[in-house]
């Protein structure tokens, strides 16, 4: 696979990890897209990249840690709203199975 196409596949899974993290189902499959662009990117830049191939790899890299950064603070928050409800459900006594 030549520098390019690495960047170009860090660039486009960075970009749909970045945009599939705010869906609420869909960001579970979208992190392990932005880890992808985590890997490619760098990988493209161990490659030596000359001109827009860098900058594509850059990119890609950020928007995959950008991508996996805001999964995991999604994937945080729906844990505690889970552990939030579940707490108000025993406060009032309601069974939750």
């Amino acid at each position: 696979m030549t520098t390019k196409n690495k960047a170009i596949v860090a660039l486009v899974c960075g970009i749909l990890g970045l945009v599939g993290g705010w869906i609420p189902v869909v960001q579970y499959i979208t992190g392990i897209l932005s880890i992808v662009a985590i890997v490619f990117g760098a990988l493209a830049l161990k490659d030596k990249p000359e001109g827009s191939e860098k900058s594509m790899a850059v990119a890609g890299l950020v928007l995959g840690i950008v991508a996996c950064a805001i999964t995991l603070l999604a994937i945080l928050c729906a844990i505690c709203a889970v552990a939030a409800i579940g707490g108000l459900a025993a406060q009032y006594g309601v069974q939750v199975s």
